[in-house]
C-alpha cells in the first residue's frame, strides 16, 4: 500500500506554488504577455504550463507550509521578484512610448490621441505606432522566448528563500527607470531636431514675408516633415530596439547583483 505523508504533499504544493507565483508576476506585467487585451485565462494557463516544466528543475526549495507565515512571506517575495522582472521590460516599452509622445507633440499631433488599453489612458498616434512596431520586432526576434529564458535562469541566480535576503536588488530596478527618459529622448531626437530646423526656417520665412499665414502653412509643413523623418528613420529603428531589448534582458539577469558604485549618482 502506498502511503503519502502530509509533509510530502506540502512539499509538492510549495514546489509548484512558489515558482508559479514568480512566473505569474512576470506574465501579468511584462509586454506582450501583460497586455490587457490578453485574456486572464490565457495568462494563467501559460503560467501553469511553464511552472509544470520549471518546478522540477529549480534548486531545492525551503520546506515550509505555504499557508504559514513563512510561506506567505515567500509567496509575497516571489510575487515581488516576478513583478520586478516584468517591470524591467515594461520600462523598455515605456521609453518607446515616450519617444512617440515627444515626437507627436513636436509634430503638432497632440490632439491625435487614442485610448491605450495597456496604460488605461490616452496615448498619441505616433506613440501607438512605435509601440506596435517595437512589439512586432520583439516577437520576430524571439524576445518573448529570451524573456522566459531569463525568468527561468532567475531561479538559479535568485533562489527561492524564506529570508528576505534573496539577492534581489531593488536599487538596480529603480536606477533602470531612468531609461524611460534617456532612451525616449534619444529615439525622438532625429524628429525633434528636424522639426526644430523646420520651425526656424518658418520663422525666418515669416519675417521675410509677413503676409504669409504662419498658422495656415506651418501646421501641415511640420506634420509633413515629421512623417517624412519617421519614414526615413523607420528602417534603422531595428538597431536601437535590439540594443534596448538586450539591455533589458541583461538588467533582468543582473537583478541579483549589487549596484556598481560608478552607476550610483554622487550625493550633493
Amino acid at each position: 500500500m502506498i502511503t503519502i505523508a502530509s509533509s510530502q504533499i506540502i512539499s509538492l504544493i510549495s514546489a509548484f506554488i512558489w515558482p508559479l507565483t514568480r512566473i505569474l508576476g512576470l506574465i501579468s506585467i511584462a509586454p506582450p504577455f501583460g497586455n490587457n487585451t490578453v485574456p486572464v485565462q490565457i495568462k494563467i494557463v501559460l503560467g501553469v504550463m511553464i511552472a509544470f516544466i520549471v518546478a522540477p528543475t529549480i534548486p531545492v526549495h525551503p520546506a515550509s507550509d505555504p499557508v504559514s507565515l513563512t510561506g506567505i512571506m515567500i509567496l509575497a517575495q516571489e510575487l515581488v521578484i516576478g513583478l520586478g522582472m516584468g517591470f524591467v521590460m515594461r520600462i523598455v516599452f515605456a521609453a518607446i512610448e515616450m519617444a512617440g509622445e515627444v515626437s507627436g507633440l513636436t509634430m503638432g499631433l497632440g490632439f491625435a490621441s487614442f485610448f491605450d488599453p495597456q496604460t488605461q489612458g490616452r496615448s498619441s498616434a505616433i506613440s501607438q505606432f512605435l509601440v506596435l512596431t517595437a512589439t512586432l520586432f520583439f516577437l520576430t526576434s524571439n524576445g518573448h522566448l529570451a524573456l522566459l529564458s531569463a525568468l527561468i535562469d532567475s531561479f538559479q541566480s535568485i533562489p527561492i528563500s524564506p529570508t528576505l535576503e534573496s539577492g534581489f536588488n531593488l536599487q538596480r530596478l529603480v536606477v533602470w527607470g531612468e531609461q524611460i527618459f534617456i532612451t525616449g529622448l534619444r529615439l525622438s531626437l532625429p524628429i525633434v531636431a528636424a522639426l526644430l530646423i523646420t520651425n526656424v526656417a518658418l520663422g525666418i520665412l515669416t519675417r521675410a514675408a509677413p503676409q504669409l499665414n504662419l498658422f495656415g502653412i506651418g501646421f501641415p509643413i511640420t506634420i509633413g516633415v515629421g512623417f517624412l523623418m519617421l519614414g526615413l528613420i523607420l528602417p534603422y529603428l531595428s538597431v536601437p530596439f535590439d540594443q534596448l531589448f538586450r539591455q533589458g534582458f541583461e538588467t533582468i539577469q543582473s537583478l541579483h547583483r549589487p549596484l556598481a558604485p560608478s552607476s550610483i549618482l554622487p550625493a550633493r
